[in-house]
Parts: structure tokens; sequence; C-alpha cells
């Protein structure tokens, strides 16, 4: 199975797997959790927040093992080759699942067929902004004038080549007529500086790392990238409010075991994960940081993925990226 092909195979693998004798007898010893990014990191953080509460739940210590490196996929090779006892647990990225896919020549792993969903878990939107003092635009529209207007185009950061980022923008591009360069950094701790400097005209980057700059006044921001305002920011339009429908992009993650897991396995941890999804003051430390805490099924993990497909995959053709 190429790893074009959708989840539906891994999602219609979870029904056929084998049942544990007992649901309970699971887990029955420490649980690895696989974070495919560096510690310290906002995934880093909220899988942490995860393990701390899946611990006293079901009572086995949830160990948190950061694997980073080439884009998150050393991790989730490590998840997909594990095996698939419940003992091994990964976070996956809509790049792994949706972007990675189209973005590498050739990946170890296959997401469609080597991973077993779990549920999504949380959703981090980007947001379009601007450096206030560099730019005269109020909206969007009228960012779009401005930089449809400057010669040689316009400028855009992101966090590094295939990230959500990097492709938001330039889907931005494309669909605005706006003839823009990409930029990459190592992250948003240098895409800021660089725009406040007035280095860099734009960013479609993840909202989490842009609240500060947004409330001090130092950055404006144009639209979020989800379907409706976000919670803790209010006064900021939608993509599709702002003048730009048909651009709802978000940078989602959900738990993955290797594929062959149990379903029983599977449905022990997702009823776990919901309890935690379900309580308020874990919905409010995600919103601290930019996050929205959610909750699926494996199967409509599965289904998000197959909808957001299309569109990163656009997005990838567009940007030109591609990593050998």
């Amino acid at each position: 199975m190429s790893t074009r092909r959708t989840l539906l195979a891994a999602g219609a693998g979870l029904l056929a797997a084998p049942a544990v004798h007992a649901q309970g007898a699971w887990p029955n010893r420490p649980v690895r959790v696989i974070v495919p990014w560096p510690p310290g990191g906002s995934t880093d953080v909220l899988v942490r927040l995860y393990a701390e509460r899946l611990s006293p739940l079901l009572g086995q210590p949830f160990v948190v093992e950061n694997r980073a490196g080439a884009g998150g996929n050393i991790g989730l090779d490590a998840v997909a080759k594990a095996a698939p006892d419940g003992y091994t647990i990964g976070i996956a990225s809509v790049g792994h699942l949706c972007i990675n896919p189209f973005l590498y020549a050739r990946l170890a792993y296959d997401p469609a067929k080597d991973l077993a969903p779990v549920g999504v878990a949380w959703d981090l939107p980007n947001v379009a902004v601007v450096a206030a003092e560099n730019n005269p635009a109020r909206t969007l529209q009228d960012f779009i004038t401005w930089a449809k207007a400057k010669r040689g185009g316009i400028t855009y950061g992101s966090p590094g080549v295939g990230t959500t980022p990097h492709l938001s923008g330039a889907l931005f591009c494309a669909r605005t007529g706006i003839e823009g360069t990409h930029v990459p950094f190592r992250g948003a701790a240098q895409t800021i500086p660089a725009m406040l400097s007035g280095d860099v005209d734009f960013a479609l980057d993840n909202l989490a790392s842009y609240v500060p700059v947004i409330t001090g006044g130092q950055m404006r921001a144009f639209g979020v990238t989800t379907p409706a305002r976000w919670p803790t920011m209010p006064d900021i339009p939608t993509m599709a409010e702002a003048g730009l429908p048909n651009f709802v992009l978000t940078s989602w993650q959900g738990f993955v075991f290797p594929a062959g897991t149990p379903r029983a396995v599977i449905d022990r941890l997702g009823g776990a994960l919901r309890q935690i999804v379900g309580q308020q003051e874990v919905k409010d430390q995600f919103l601290r940081v930019g996050a929205l805490a959610e909750w699926s099924t494996p199967e409509q993990m599965t289904e998000r993925a197959n909808r957001d497909r299309p569109a990163w995959q656009e997005a990838v053709r567009i940007s030109g990226a591609r990593v050998e």
C-alpha cells in the first residue's frame, strides 16, 4: 500500500484486530509514549500533560520518550516498528499523516498501514500576522492589496520547509495571487524578531507562539485558520470571515499505536483520554498554551486525515517542497 493511500485501511484493521482476553489486563506494566520532537516544545508539554493523568487512571506509569529528528519521522518510525502489544504509543501530527507522504521522497514507514489511530488529542490553529509598525494594512483584504502592489512581492516566514506554516503561506500566496518568497527559520523565536525588524513581511504561523506579541500590540492578526473564532482571542476573525473562504488548515495531533494493536487496548486508552479531555482544568491548560483539547474515535481521526489530506497535498505541490 502506498504512503499516498488513505488511513482507511488502518481504521478497518482496528475493527479486525484480535481482542485481548480481559480488557482490564492492559496495562500491567509501564507504557512508553514516544514524542517525535525534542523536550520542551508544545507537543512535548501537551503529551506530558496527558501522561501525568493517564497513570492514575490506568494504574501504570506512562513514560514519555523523546525521539526527535527527520521532521518527526524517526519517532513515528519507532512507533510503527514497535510490538503491537499496547506498550508503545506515539503522538502523530497532521504533518506525519497528511503532509510527509507527499513531501518526502522516501519514508521508512507507511502511515496508512503501519499506524493504528487512537484519536485526535488537540488542535493548533495558524494565524495570519504582520508586524504592526511595518505594515499599514488593518485587515486581510488590505494586506492582500498591499502585497500585490509591493514591488518584488512579499516574504513570509515559517519554522521550516514542509511545516504547516510554510505550506499555509505558500497556499495563501497562490490563492490570492500574491508573489511570495518563503524564508525558513528554526522556529517562531527567530521568525518574530525578523518580522519586527522588517526583514520578513508576513507569517501564517502557529497561534500559540504569537499570542504574547499579538496581545502586546507588536503584531496585527488578520485571521485564524480554524472554522470558528479562537475562544481566547475572539476579536480575531476566521480566514473565511476575513474574506478567504475554504482556508481551514490546522496543526492537529493525535495518538497512535503500531498497527495490529488489539482494539480492546485502543478503546481502553481512548476512554481514558476522553475522561481527561472532559476535565475543565485540562481544557483551560490547553487554551493557555494556544491549543484546543479534543477527543475522537479512531474512525473519526481517520476521517479527518482523509478530509485534510487533499488540501495539504495541494499545498506541497504549490510550494515545490521536496525532501530527498
